[in-house]
């Protein structure tokens, strides 16, 4: 947001809803309860609220229990007075809809903006095992017909490839990716809406059931239902507020095809894009980020993010988080401090966000890292992705 400089957004407040597995809570109670928690956090009254923004938005969903309420139902149900609102779920990722409010109060569309992500895939999903787009899809055509018809039916195999591809380039071994997984259960003991509570061990890792080889078990993120909400506000309300973040920089670009399997280079994703625009719209570099908060829907993402971040080299990210020291609470790069999607569970990209905010407020507890100025929050990975720099001034 370098042409933002002098109005750079603030997110100033944090709210969430109860977080677990196969809740059975209504989505919409649930995000009520996010959005009200935000608002308060940020010392406002909904009254003060003039923005509001989802993602996806009312589109179909790839699982049941993904979308979230509708922003119309919130809005009506709260009372909301809105001079700005959007919901969509074509974009910049999971964090489309945090950037867009950025955008709004920048350019002084509103005030305070809340942004909610609420889903409700655990109690969906139910006692069944999670479905691949086959399942759910009647018609499809091109390239997925043929990783469809072969058997390819979830972006856990997709990712397999990539992770193959990466394996054979570099020689990223499996245990590496083990450490991805060992450090974020270490980390969510110290959490404690983790829904994963006891420790990970290499031997219990390696031995975890094959869901596409190379990957298994706790190298995939978690179903759970919850919901989240900030609130994003412009820089003329600070002196309004409770506490703040600024978002420094963010990063949107999409500079190739728009898909998995037409991606140029299959040792890397989306964040490669990404990451590379977050770093030409601010002078802060790799060196000054203090904690990363970044997408693990799958462990491999981990080591996507790492090298687009520039965290480290081409092909380095391996090494990089082998042994755990490096990544770990007390390392050069504490990573996913609240134990990421393995771990914590998957809100699709917000526990990264909020983890960054506490991390930032010095709210994370016994995960606190010492004088936490400068986080860096990434989400997504495939064809899509969203990177974000925040600050603590």
């Amino acid at each position: 947001m370098r042409s933002l400089s002098g109005r750079r957004p603030l997110i100033s407040g944090l709210g969430q809803s109860k977080i677990g597995r196969r809740l059975g809570l209504s989505a919409y109670q649930m995000t009520v309860d996010a959005v009200l928690g935000a608002i308060a956090d940020a010392g406002l009254q909904p009254a003060d609220i003039d923005g509001l923004a989802t993602y996806p938005g009312p589109v179909v969903p790839l699982n049941p229990g993904f979308n979230g309420p509708d922003l119309y139902e919130v809005q009506d149900g709260l009372g909301l007075e809105l001079n700005w609102h959007l919901a969509t779920s074509q974009g910049p990722a999971q964090y489309m809809s945090v950037i867009a409010a950025a955008a709004a109060v920048a350019a002084g569309l509103c005030r305070h903006a809340v942004v909610y992500r609420t889903t409700t895939e655990s109690s969906a999903q139910g006692d069944e095992p999670r479905r691949g787009l086959g399942e759910m899809m009647a018609d499809t055509d091109g390239v997925l017909s043929w990783l469809l018809a072969s058997g390819a039916v979830s972006a856990a195999n997709w990712t397999a490839f990539y992770t193959r591809r990466h394996m054979q380039e570099f020689g990223t071994t499996k245990e590496q990716l083990g450490w991805i997984a060992i450090t974020e259960r270490q980390h969510a003991l110290l959490h404690p809406d983790a829904v994963m509570r006891t420790p990970l061990t290499m031997d219990d890792y390696l031995a975890s059931r094959p869901i596409s080889t190379p990957l298994s078990l706790f190298d995939c993120d978690i179903p759970i239902d919850g919901a989240m909400a900030i609130v994003v506000s412009g820089p003329e309300t600070r002196a309004d507020l409770r506490h703040w973040v600024e978002i420094e920089a963010v990063g949107t670009a999409m500079r190739h095809r728009p898909y998995w399997e037409h991606w140029p280079d299959l040792t890397t994703m989306a964040p490669h894009d990404a990451a590379a625009h977050l770093w030409s719209q601010t002078s802060l570099r790799p060196s000054d980020v203090n904690v990363a908060e970044i997408y693990d829907a799958f462990s491999p993402f981990v080591l996507f993010w790492l090298e687009a971040f520039g965290f480290c080299g081409r092909g380095e990210s391996g090494p990089f988080v082998e042994g755990g020291r490096r990544i770990g609470l007390g390392g050069e790069l504490p990573l996913n401090t609240f134990g990421g999607q393995l771990s914590s569970g998957r809100l699709h990209g917000w526990g990264f966000l909020a983890e960054a905010l506490r991390q930032l407020w010095n709210e994370a507890g016994p995960r606190q890292v010492p004088d936490a100025e400068v986080a860096a929050v990434g989400a997504g990975g495939g064809a899509s992705a969203a990177a974000m720099s925040l600050t603590r001034r």
